[in-house]
């Protein structure tokens, strides 16, 4: 489902300005049924499950971190339960995403070796999936393979599964989820997630459902009973949503207060076609504001006569929670 991403500028933003409607920037998330042992070769969902990691951008792989007799752990029969494993159950899932990246390799590598004998460029392409193909078979994934931009971009365009970026969501009871770093299975994943550069986000099914049901200054409380700042939830959104290369900018007023989502790196006019294709069409420039800038001021009026609103051209890099108004003409 669709999901809001949390953000306080935008909700001070609001504050300020009282608008009829306040509208957060939202990621997907698809809740893909778990993986048993050997679906790359159809057990289970089999190659079902493949095709709809295959369509995302990014991984969040709930790990279980809990003991519970009640709750059965499954791994490779659904009608046998196992004990938890963190270490087991990211093995499993790493394997049946490699194996399928194998597959994928060697179709890569027979296609680029039939290419080579009309044209010499494409042996550049055997090599590369060539070497890709014997580190999977050591198990390991495609994110980890060492290689430069243009050996990268060649391996990119295969779209592998084992190439998405990951994070690892430790699911923890209520007290482990209490001091994480004092649970056995969230040092495990912990360990598992830093030879890959990967993060951990711990959280609780059981608080975060509870959370849920609540809002404003009920929601508050709870979490300051709990002793932390923001659910786990709302830690693995924002999470996802850097993870993606994603940033939001703000566009603010009576009417409505915004945060847009776009790529790190993207320029002022790309920036306005996000909301309408005319902004970008004939844009004329950016009046921007850092968001510090802004609540340092306490209005829109203060910041301009500061000389802290600037005007950026086409080349302006947006930042994020830059708040902008763009002049455009059509």
């Amino acid at each position: 489902g669709m999901v809001a991403v949390p953000d306080y500028r935008l909700d001070k933003l609001s504050e300020m300005y009282h608008p009829k409607k306040t509208t957060p920037a939202v990621i997907e998330f698809v809740d893909i049924a778990g993986l048993v042992k050997g679906a790359s070769q159809g057990a289970g969902l089999g190659n079902k499950f493949l095709e709809n990691i295959r369509r995302t951008d990014a991984i969040v792989h709930v790990v279980r971190c809990f003991d519970d007799e009640n709750i059965m752990h499954v791994v490779a029969d659904t009608s046998t339960n196992v004990p938890v494993d963190p270490a087991g159950d990211i093995g499993v899932i790493d394997i049946e995403l490699i194996m399928a990246d194998v597959e994928m390799v060697e179709r890569r590598i027979d296609k680029a070796q039939k290419a080579a004998k009309g044209d010499k460029k494409y042996l550049r392409e055997v090599e590369v999936f060539s070497a890709l193909k014997d580190w999977l078979n050591d198990g390991n994934s495609a994110r980890s393979f060492d290689c430069d931009e243009d050996d990268a971009a060649i391996i990119a365009a295969a779209e592998l599964l084992s190439l998405k970026p990951i994070i690892y969501a430790a699911n923890l009871d209520e007290e482990g989820f209490a001091d994480c770093h004092a649970n056995a299975y969230y040092k495990v994943v912990e360990e598992l997630a830093a030879k890959e550069g990967a993060q951990v986000i711990p959280v609780c099914a059981k608080l975060e459902a509870e959370i849920a049901e609540l809002d404003g200054e009920e929601k508050k409380m709870f979490l300051d009973d709990l002793g932390i700042a923001e659910s786990g939830l709302d830690r693995l959104i924002k999470a996802s949503y850097a993870l993606l290369g994603l940033i939001s900018f703000l566009t603010s007023g009576e009417d409505e207060c915004r945060a847009w989502t776009i790529k790190r790196g993207t320029k002022a006019p790309q920036a306005a076609g996000k909301i309408h294709s005319d902004f970008e069409r004939g844009f004329i420039r950016a009046e921007v504001v850092s968001y510090d800038d802004l609540m340092a001021c306490g209005t829109m009026a203060a910041a301009r006569e500061k000389g802290l609103i600037r005007s950026e051209g086409k080349e302006y890099v947006v930042q994020d929670g830059d708040i902008i108004l763009f002049r455009f003409n059509v």
